[in-house]
Formats: C-alpha cells, sequence, structure tokens
C-alpha cells in the first residue's frame, strides 16, 4: 500500500471499461473512448473543449485559461496519464484523466514501467452544456475501469468542500474522504478485480 496518502481497506466495485457510446439524461448519444497521451488532433480536440469551458466553473486553478495555457498545461501533464473522453456529434465535450503522482518537479522522471505500484490523481471535466446529463458519471466510472484495466490500483483527488454534487458522485461510485483542509475535500478509492462486470 502508497504511504503518502490514505486510502480505503477494502477495494471499490467493478467499473465498465470503454469504449462504449450511450445515451445521456438528454437522449444525446455520447461516446466514451479511452486515449493514452493527449496528441495530434486529440490533443488539439481536447484543447478546444477547456476554452469552451467557462472560466467561472474553474476549480483549484484548472483549467487554466487561454489555449496556450491550455496546450501546455495538456502537454505537460505528460505521456503516462491515463485519458478518456467524452464526444458528441464529434465534438469532445468531457474529458477524465489520470496523473501519476509523482514527484518531481524537473519533469526528468523516468517512463512508468508499472502503473500499479503508484498513486494516481484524478481530474475530471464535462463542459457547462453537458453537465447535469449523467455525463460525469460516465466518464468517472470508465476511467476506473480503465484504471483497472491496466492494473492501478490508488487513485485519489482533491475537490472543492462546497462542490456537493460532485462530492456526491464521487461517493456514489466509492471514494471516500480521507482528508480536508480548509477549502478542499481530499477524497480516496482503491480499485482491484476485474472492471467488465
Amino acid at each position: 500500500m502508497p504511504e503518502t496518502k490514505m486510502y480505503p481497506d477494502e477495494p471499490a466495485g467493478s467499473f465498465p471499461s470503454p469504449p462504449t457510446t450511450v445515451p445521456d439524461r438528454d437522449d444525446r448519444e455520447i461516446t466514451l473512448e479511452a486515449a493514452g497521451a493527449l496528441s495530434g488532433d486529440l490533443l488539439a480536440d481536447v484543447v478546444e473543449m477547456y476554452v469552451r469551458f467557462d472560466p467561472a466553473d474553474r476549480a483549484q486553478g484548472i483549467p487554466p485559461t487561454g489555449e496556450e495555457r491550455i496546450r501546455s498545461w495538456l502537454e505537460g501533464i505528460g505521456e503516462e496519464s491515463v485519458n478518456v473522453v467524452a464526444t458528441h456529434d464529434g465534438d469532445v465535450v468531457g474529458h477524465a484523466m489520470l496523473v501519476p503522482d509523482i514527484d518531481d518537479p524537473d519533469g526528468e522522471h523516468e517512463e512508468i514501467a508499472d502503473p500499479a505500484g503508484g498513486e494516481w490523481e484524478l481530474a475530471i471535466f464535462v463542459v457547462q452544456d453537458y453537465q447535469r446529463a449523467g455525463i460525469g458519471t460516465m466518464l468517472l466510472e470508465h476511467l476506473l475501469g480503465r484504471a483497472i484495466d491496466l492494473g492501478i490500483e490508488w487513485v485519489w483527488l482533491t475537490v472543492e468542500r462546497w462542490n456537493h454534487p460532485a462530492i456526491a458522485l464521487y461517493e456514489r461510485v466509492g471514494f471516500e474522504t480521507t482528508g480536508s483542509q480548509s477549502f478542499e475535500q481530499e477524497m480516496a478509492i482503491r480499485l482491484e478485480g476485474d472492471s467488465n462486470s
């Protein structure tokens, strides 16, 4: 078990793996796809999603504002990130990612040989016109399913303490509160087992 964060003793249930296409609560066909590192056309499409993202909905300073800062942020996340994107009619409308939690301020870390051995930080964003339609839940569940497929066991996140809808979502899928600071609540989940149920 990792020593830097607290995690639940028991693993959460299983989760679906991408790809899939499902209707959201507004009957829009949403496609969920796993992606490795963001690059090329996919990077451009995800950057465009974040450009459309309302700055008022930013949390903890992310996503950054402005196309160049967004691109730099996404490129800086690294090739080891695990990504799931939600698309509707060819446009990216949501993005969820796991980023390896490594102490490497210079960005010179070696490639992660075994994703199962470390901790991963989760972030998830859905464009405003697609919020409250179940897409965040779908993204989160499919990202965790992809994580299980890759052997990832330890996932954590921070959420603003007043973001009750997000906290409720995280709790529904199995995250537990593991700590809090003045403005943030830390939550963690332990994954294990077969994601396809």
